[in-house]
């Protein structure tokens, strides 16, 4: 958990000026002891500064449940899926076979009333996943 400068994608999905920190919290996702998900978890300061989403540990209950508890009620989900080719880094660490792509699934929640309260982006080995939605209106 620390204090970053977003990249211009995350700091548009969070209202944030250009060059205001936010807090990002990393995640490695592994099955059967091979890392397949890389996954960063954004907060406007204003929301996460002095609460355990900046601190170095696991949430119980998990963030969500910690934003409630904290006032911030989720009202609208918003997810944007891609394709590209990995990164060096991105490759290593998900140890990619040469011409594998990876996808890409960043997530924007808000408040009932358009409050940005997260923004999550997702990097996945492309190979063997699956992305099933449902939706109940």
């Amino acid at each position: 958990m620390a204090a970053v400068v977003p990249p211009p994608e995350v700091a548009e999905g969070l209202g944030t000026s250009p060059g205001e920190s936010v807090v990002v919290r990393r995640r490695v996702m592994l099955v059967d002891g091979r890392t397949v998900e890389l996954t960063d978890s954004y907060y406007p300061s204003a929301v996460a500064s002095g609460t355990g989403l900046a601190e170095p540990r696991k949430i119980r209950g998990g963030a969500v449940t910690l934003l409630t508890e904290l006032g911030y009620e989720t009202g609208v989900v918003q997810e944007e899926i891609s394709a590209r080719p990995p990164t060096s880094d991105e490759s290593a660490t998900l140890d990619l076979a040469d011409g594998e792509w990876v996808i890409i699934l960043s997530r924007l929640t808000t408040t009932a009333d358009g409050e940005p309260i997260e923004m999550s982006v997702m990097t996945m080995a492309a190979n063997g996943r699956r992305l099933r939605y449902q939706v109940t209106t």
